[in-house]
């Protein structure tokens, strides 16, 4: 998508008192109102949906506050990183601005650049979202990868991600801390293995959000591609960094599968590959290009949605992939609810095992009658 393919619709960055500035020269397609379910993923928006709608959501978690190490990470981050503003970090600050306008984000989170190699962002707090991104990421990334990557954690703000997030950092360290208390431990891990699937998707709902920002394919899959494997652009190509998805999900049999399952559980994001092919796939969907045309939900439409109609979608995109897929176990899964026979036959294949054993000895031969 070039540069100035999309101009500018609806209002500029001249309204209110905080109102959005440095905004880049070039024109792109602003989303006044939007809702976060434009971009989430089918099961990260019903899981989302679900919550929004519980009686007193917003005053559970909020007395969670005094629990969770909140306050003390905003006085880490304050006291021990650099805030982002007009005075320092003014490239990434005039980013922040930019993509809060493009999402319509009335208030711009603070954001801090803290120094760590490794590169990442994140999105966390419970009352008010902070961004982090690390010196790693900010000397890895070019103007236009890193301009997604500040939307991908805009909308992670925009959805209230932040909220669970920290959720999650906090069950994760408190599992370490009660490790040496079994049920205590399967209690909560169980806990932290379902928040991690639904952060999993709500990954690719974020990857959506930056794409929407820098409205920039090529710039959010040359940003993925260095967040795998560094700044070596002149040695890494797109198609075959996306045919590597392709193989991961393809290949091998079904001993491949578990490894595969048992490889992500642990993770709080889906592999690099994935998410490039993910981002694609929708890039060129017709629910993007509505989107750019000014076709999409409005937030002031949240209040109605449907709890059902969306664990209906999310129950529908997973059966869809089931059907689709191309790994081997997701294949075994289809074809039994198919109604697909030759089970046991299916698994031993799967397993690398013979469909066709060897007969007993006391086989008669072909052109003997069994009843001989």
């Amino acid at each position: 998508m070039s540069d100035d393919s999309h101009e500018s619709n609806g209002h500029g960055p001249e309204g209110g008192p905080d109102a959005h500035e440095n905004v880049p020269s070039r024109q792109r397609t602003r989303f006044p109102g939007i809702s976060s379910r434009t971009y989430e993923h089918p099961a990260d928006r019903s899981a989302l949906v679900a919550l929004r709608k519980l009686s007193g959501f917003d005053t559970v978690f909020k007395a969670l506050s005094g629990l969770l190490p909140e306050r003390s990470l905003r006085l880490l981050f304050l006291s021990d990183s650099v805030r982002v503003s007009d005075q320092q970090f003014t490239h990434l600050n005039a980013m922040l601005r930019d993509a809060c306008d493009i999402l319509d984000l009335e208030k711009v989170p603070p954001m801090y650049v803290n120094q760590d190699p490794q590169p990442n962002a994140m999105c966390i707090g419970l009352d008010e979202p902070i961004i982090v991104v690390t010196t790693g990421l900010v000397e890895l990334l070019d103007e236009e990868e890193m301009r997604a990557v500040v939307g991908h954690e805009v909308g992670h703000a925009l959805s209230g991600h932040s909220v669970y997030r920290t959720i999650l950092l906090f069950l994760t360290n408190l599992a370490l801390r009660v490790a040496w208390i079994p049920l205590g431990n399967i209690a909560i891990m169980a806990i932290v293995t379902g928040l991690r699937e639904w952060f999993r998707k709500s990954e690719l709902s974020a990857d959506r959000a930056g794409l929407l920002v820098g409205q920039d394919l090529k710039a959010s899959m040359r940003g993925l591609m260095k967040i795998a494997g560094g700044n070596h652009l002149h040695e890494m190509n797109v198609d075959a960094f996306l045919a590597q998805a392709e193989e991961y999900e393809a290949g091998g049999d079904l001993r491949d599968s578990v490894l595969k399952i048992l490889n992500v559980l642990p993770r709080t994001h889906p592999f690099t590959t994935v998410r490039a092919a993910e981002l694609k796939k929708w890039a060129e969907s017709r629910d993007f290009q509505r989107i750019m045309d000014g076709h999409y939900p409005r937030r002031t439409e949240d209040k109605d949605t449907s709890v059902t109609g969306s664990f209906r979608e999310s129950a529908a995109s997973y059966a869809s992939n089931v059907k689709n897929s191309k790994d081997p176990l997701m294949k075994l899964v289809s074809d039994i609810a198919g109604g697909a026979g030759d089970l046991g036959g299916r698994v031993r294949r799967g397993f690398g095992g013979s469909s066709n054993p060897t007969p007993p000895q006391d086989t008669p031969p072909n052109n003997t009658s069994p009843d001989a």
